[in-house]
């Protein structure tokens, strides 16, 4: 059950909003996240719930207000928490987990001000995130292997997510899983998440009243603002809406490009008075618009060196492109404990779709000069997804072991519509850009006005798994598995099915937590990763369409953890491999082929840390090492394609002692150097990027809390290629200031 809690400003203050900062001699203390459970002693959430636990979580609602207090101050610090959703398992804390898996608070979002997912997950050092070739999505690298953004789930469930950009201000926290999942998970419908998972948790009312404004202005002329409210209703307070509004417009820090979003959420919860049933549903919509925007860059296979990047806020996309996107989304999910002992769940998913835009792709032929060609894509899109699952964990002794048992099935749903048209490419320059006009469209695949089924992809699957554990709980061991079923169908322009495959397999799991003492635990895990082959998309890509075969992958991982609430740390070591896959350039042509080539070996170590150091100074980050080879195919034995050999993360923030409210932050990104090609002939520097901002809170008149935030983001303005992931470059950022005001009232 997914518990919620809120507490009063009027009694406790605002801990939400600045992290361990204090007004006049008083400390504002409040729970900013509306979810108890992943922090908690829990085993399950809402999505995959546990009698006992989801009892508890109930009865945590309504505790007096010095319980809350306590809670707050032990956990609500944490911005970072070890623990989640591990999907089929249920929410854990992070020490009785044998998987890498960090919660990143409502807290956070809101605190950095952050605007996309991908703004939120530059704080982990195990993510970069770069842009899909061709348009502005955010895909996401975790374990040098992508995650697009239609492969994010939302309270574990695949194929509700709006594709490309994602508002972060719908959720209450954003879940990342290091590591192959397909057992945990299920196969993700876009053929990525194979490295790893990002879980999303819809925001639900909390015990108290909540209605909360912030305006806030980003870039050169960029503005918004956010509504968050909710409320309980009914003699036991068994009702529970939630409603979010968030909006933004204007022209970002990179010249000429200009970003809109509406964002949207209702959600609505409802227990019974013997808290043995329990419902959510949630509904909202998602329109994300980007004009001019600046994309990859592809390079000429006839380069040998990789062109300087231009300045931080220099525009190279043509006027004319655009990109258009347009979701409504939502999810019920139903639990009902039959017993102490046994609990059933129930869950089922939407998503329907719009998308177009006009795509501009520069191919660079002279690395010196940045000479080139601009090609011309217009893509409809439209989408349609249903997503369910359905189980039941069972507690069970048998004489001094402990058994919980999951078991239970998934599937999901997805049709794609879309056609392309295609305009002859002109002359263009990465330093000196030719704004050429809207090209004629010279050739089309499909109907580009009315759009046909270009797509069609079933996921079917059944998992069970046990968790036994004794010696007082301090060893546990998992054993499980996943059967799954991935039908895929790729359509003709006429409706004609030219490609497909149906094929069946299973995905074990075997997991060991050893708890050697109370705060810390050693784990080791043997798991697979799997999804539906990709298929051949993006600006210019001459085999358009083409569909791959499935993706598996096999994980071997260990390593430890560190948690006293206050503070925690984790260090893991893995090893994984997986087809490689990339977009590399055809020929002279200015265009590019989606290619399958060997496999890629991947193998590092991972040290996160986060928490409070000493009173009034938190620290998260972390780095992460990666060897990442191409394996058994072309250019057997060179580095893979965009995965650096590592990251270097750090955040820190610092209440002045001697200024009650105000609290200073800082972080500190580096990323090492990457090869954009296959061959390694062509190579992208490392960067660095400091980051540095503040907040303030005071009471108005009335004791209500407000916060303002201000932050300068990539503060001397460095110019650098973030990324090659794929085999096209993205720039990183120019410097950003970001301002924002929030109140409750």
């Amino acid at each position: 059950m997914v518990s919620l809690f809120r507490m009063s400003y009027k009694t406790v203050g605002l801990w939400g909003l600045v992290v361990g900062s204090s007004v006049a001699s008083t400390p504002l203390w409040a729970a900013e996240s509306s979810h108890y459970a992943p922090v908690g002693k829990g085993k399950s959430d809402a999505q995959h719930p546990s009698s006992k636990v989801a009892k508890a979580n109930l009865k945590q609602q309504h505790p007096p207000q010095e319980t809350i207090i306590v809670k707050a101050r032990r956990r609500e610090r944490m911005e970072v928490q070890l623990g989640g959703q591990a999907g089929v398992l249920g929410t854990k804390k992070g020490l009785d987990l044998p998987f890498n898996l960090r919660s990143y608070t409502s807290s956070m979002i809101l605190n950095q001000q952050s605007q996309t997912l991908g703004q939120v997950l530059e704080n982990d050092p195990s993510v970069r995130t770069t842009y899909g070739y061709g348009n502005f999505s955010e895909v996401f690298i975790i374990r040098g292997l992508p995650i697009y953004g239609d492969d994010v789930a939302i309270n574990g469930l695949y194929g509700i997510t709006p594709r490309q950009l994602v508002s972060p201000q719908l959720y209450d926290s954003v879940q990342v899983m290091n590591g192959a999942n397909a057992f945990l998970n299920g196969a993700a419908p876009g053929g990525t998440s194979i490295g790893g998972n990002i879980n999303l948790q819809f925001k639900h009312a909390g015990k108290d009243p909540l209605l909360r404004v912030t305006g806030d202005y980003t870039g050169t002329g960029q503005g918004g603002g956010n509504v968050d409210m909710s409320r309980r209703f009914g003699e036991s307070q068994q009702f529970g809406v939630r409603f979010n509004a968030a909006g933004m417009d204007g022209q970002t820090s990179i010249h000429g490009e200009r970003r809109h979003s509406v964002a949207l959420g209702l959600d609505t919860d409802w227990h019974n008075e013997a808290e043995t049933t329990r419902i959510t549903m949630d509904i909202n919509y998602q329109n994300q618009n980007v004009q001019q925007g600046r994309g990859g860059v592809l390079l000429s296979s006839a380069l040998t060196s990789v062109p300087k990047p231009t300045a931080p806020s220099h525009n190279w996309g043509q006027r004319w492109s655009y990109e258009d996107m347009h979701y409504v989304f939502g999810m019920v999910n139903v639990e009902h404990d039959l017993n102490k002992h046994i609990t059933l769940y129930g869950a089922f998913g939407g998503l329907t779709g719009k998308e177009e835009g006009n795509y501009s792709s520069l191919t660079v032929t002279n690395a010196q000069t940045g000479a080139g060609t601009d090609g011309f894509l217009y893509v409809p899109y439209q989408e349609t997804n249903e997503s369910t699952r359905g189980g039941a964990r069972v507690h069970v002794n048998t004489g001094p072991l402990k058994h919980e048992i999951n078991l239970g099935a998934s599937s999901l749903w997805n049709e794609v519509a879309r056609a392309w048209g295609f305009g002859k490419s002109s002359a263009s320059n990465l330093y000196a850009p030719i704004y050429s006009p809207l090209p004629a469209t010279t050739l089309t695949g499909g109907n580009v006005h009315h759009p046909k089924r270009d797509m069609m992809t079933r996921l079917y699957s059944v998992f069970f798994s046990d968790t036994v554990s004794f010696w007082h709980d301090r060893i546990a061991l998992t054993g499980g598995f996943r059967y799954q079923n991935i039908m895929t169908k790729s359509y003709g322009y006429k409706q004609v099915l030219t490609d497909h495959y149906d094929r069946d397999a299973i995905t074990p799991v075997v997991g060991l937590v050893i708890h050697m003492t109370k705060h810390s635990s050693f784990y080791f895990n043997r798991v697979e990763g799997l999804a539906p082959g990709p298929q051949a998309t993006g600006a210019n890509i001459v085999n358009m369409g083409q569909l791959f075969a499935p993706v598996r992958t096999v994980q071997y991982e260990f390593g430890g953890k560190y948690d006293i609430g206050r503070f925690s740390a984790s260090l893991a070591f893995y090893r994984l491999t997986q087809p490689n896959s990339y977009v590399r350039p055809y020929g002279n042509t200015g265009q590019g082929i989606f290619t399958v080539d060997g496999e890629q070996r991947n193998q590092g170590i991972e040290f996160n840390i986060n928490g409070e150091i000493i009173k009034g100074l938190r620290f998260n980050g972390g780095t992460a090492l990666i060897d990442a080879k191409q394996m058994k195919g072309t250019y057997e034995g060179q580095r893979a394609i965009g995965v650096p050999g590592y990251t270097i993360n750090g955040n820190i923030e610092y209440d002045i002692p001697f200024a009650k409210g105000l609290t200073l932050t800082g972080r500190v990104i580096h990323t090492g150097h990457q090869w954009a090609n296959a061959q390694n002939t062509q190579r992208i520097a490392n960067w660095t990027t400091y980051d540095l901002g503040g907040r303030y809170t005071f009471l108005m008149t009335r004791k209500q809390p407000m916060t303002l935030r201000f932050g300068v983001e990539n503060l001397t303005n460095s110019h650098y290629w973030a990324s090659s992931y794929g085999g096209y470059l993205t720039e990183g950022l120019p410097r950003t200031f970001k301002a924002s005001l929030t109140m409750d009232l």
